[in-house]
Parts: C-alpha cells; sequence; structure tokens
C-alpha cells in the first residue's frame, strides 16, 4: 500500500520504517524537513511540502505532538485527498476531537481513525506497540495489515473516540505506576539497599511492570533520555483530567503525578524522558 506518514519522530521514524519492512511504500513529511530526510536512509520518501507528500496515496498516518497540529494536518489532508482515502491518527489527542474529525472527514469521503500507541520508543522500533483503535470497522479492518506492520497487541475499541478514551486510561494507569516505581527506588536507597538488587528482586513479582523493568533502570543511572517526552506526557495527563473532570471524576493520583511532572517542566525537564522523575525526589 502507499501511504503517507506525518510526523517523524522518536516514534514515527521507527514506525514509519517498520512499515516500509513489510514492503509498503512510504511518503514522509515532518514539519522539519531534516527529521523528514534522515527517513530516506531506510527507503521513505521524504518531502518539504504537505501537500506534495500527500498525493496519490491510500492511506495517511500522523502522530504529532499536540491536538492543534492535528487539526492543522487535518485540514490539509480535508482539501487535498481524494475520497476513499483512509486517514489514522496516532497521536495521544482529544477524544472530542477525535470525534469532530471523523465527522468531518465523512464530508469529504474520507474516513479518520482514530489510534493511540503505548509501548514508546522500544515499542516503536521493535514493533510491539498495543495500538488502541476507534472508528469505522470497516476501515479499520482494510489498514489492520498496517497495524500488523507497528504493533502486537491492536485492539478495536469502537466508535470514533474510543482509541483515545482508551489511551486515557493508559495514561492515568502509567501516571501511577511511574511514580510508585520511582518511590520504591527512593525508599530502598533511604534504607540501605542495593537499589539494583531491588529492582532486579521485586520486578519479578507482583509489583512487576513495563515501567519498573525500563524505567526503573533508567532512574537508578540518572539517564535523562526520552522514549517519552515529560512535556508530552503532561499534555497526555491534562487531556486525562479534563476528561475525567468532564465525567464529574475526580483522579487523585492522576493530579498528583501530573503536578510533580509540571513542577520539572518549569524546572527546563520538557525534553527529558519521563523516568527523570527520579529528580523529584532530590
Amino acid at each position: 500500500m502507499k501511504i503517507c506518514w506525518i510526523g517523524t519522530g522518536v516514534m514515527g521514524a521507527s514506525m514509519a520504517k517498520n512499515c516500509i519492512a513489510h514492503g509498503h511504500e512510504v511518503q514522509v513529511y515532518n514539519r522539519t524537513f531534516s527529521k523528514a530526510k534522515a527517513c530516506e536512509e531506510f527507503g521513505a520518501k521524504a518531502f518539504e511540502n504537505l501537500k506534495d507528500a500527500l498525493q496519490g496515496v491510500e492511506a495517511v498516518f500522523t502522530i504529532v505532538g499536540y491536538p492543534k497540529d492535528v487539526e492543522e494536518v487535518y485540514n490539509v489532508i480535508f482539501e487535498t485527498c481524494p475520497e476513499g482515502t483512509i486517514a489514522v491518527d496516532m497521536t495521544t489527542s482529544a477524544p472530542s476531537l477525535a470525534v469532530k474529525l471523523a465527522e468531518e472527514g465523512l464530508k469529504h469521503g474520507i474516513h479518520v481513525l482514530d489510534a493511540p500507541v503505548s509501548g514508546g520508543d522500544t515499542g516503536a522500533r521493535n514493533a510491539t506497540l498495543s495500538i488502541m483503535v476507534g472508528g469505522n470497522k470497516d476501515a479499520y479492518d482494510k489498514v489492520y495489515p498496517l497495524f500488523e506492520c507497528m504493533g502486537k497487541n491492536i485492539v478495536y475499541m469502537g466508535k470514533a473516540g474510543s482509541g483515545q478514551h482508551t489511551k486515557m486510561a493508559n495514561q492515568v494507569a502509567i501516571a501511577g505506576t511511574i511514580a510508585a516505581v520511582n518511590e520504591a527506588l527512593t525508599y530502598s536507597k533511604a534504607a540501605d539497599l542495593d537499589p539494583d538488587k531491588v529492582l532486579s528482586a521485586i520486578s519479578a513479582g507482583a509489583a512487576g511492570s513495563w515501567q519498573m523493568s525500563n524505567n526503573g533502570p533508567k532512574m537508578l543511572k540518572k539517564d535523562d533520555s526520552a522514549g517519552f517526552f515529560i512535556k508530552h506526557f503532561i499534555k497526555d495527563m491534562r487531556l486525562a483530567q479534563k476528561e475525567a473532570s468532564d465525567r464529574g471524576l475526580k483522579l487523585e493520583v492522576l493530579d498528583e503525578v501530573l503536578k510533580i511532572y509540571e513542577e520539572l517542566s518549569a524546572e527546563g525537564c520538557d525534553d527529558f524522558g519521563t523516568q527523570s522523575i527520579y529528580r523529584h525526589f532530590k
């Protein structure tokens, strides 16, 4: 299938690469052209102009920064792509925006799916992402082989917006887990334990998690490299907080973890990885 890939950052470049590895033709666009150009090393064709990148494709995948970026990109998609195109937004964005885009897309004969992912840069590189999808089922079935190029756990969640709501639940769970992992390691140091041994001991039991196995070691090494940026996690948590508030819910753990990351952001840590929460516990 010939596709256009919009957004070639930490996640997007690897996901596009995996599609190419399965024989698909990929045209890429990024607001920073050098990031798109770098994808030519693995067989993509880079474009400086988004409308040019959209020419002749059957499907479009987007994974950009913020909801406002999603809206800007989809305005161009709707203006440029012909009827029958399937567009898939893999950005973590507002569920309400996903519904709006799906409705607007139908006016142009374009099916828009919301398909955010979980698994970080490692999952993107290894094609082991979890992909949660909302939108038209027939459109989902048509692009399912493309999802298989990127992920191992692909779940159709239902109507438009359902994928984004599922991702909100995912981020709520991550917020509590990553903070708990850091507190456990902070406690182990205070108790004069070897934190590496503690991590080895507890990660194989009921406390084990992806966050513990992947971000725990980074916390101990004080490794700030970004598999997932703090600034994007803050965006996600704020979206989840609003969705919860709109439904009369108060998610206390989410609220507290968001405050911690907002403090880190104020200290200039926006472009660090989420494991840098260790910096909060000085």
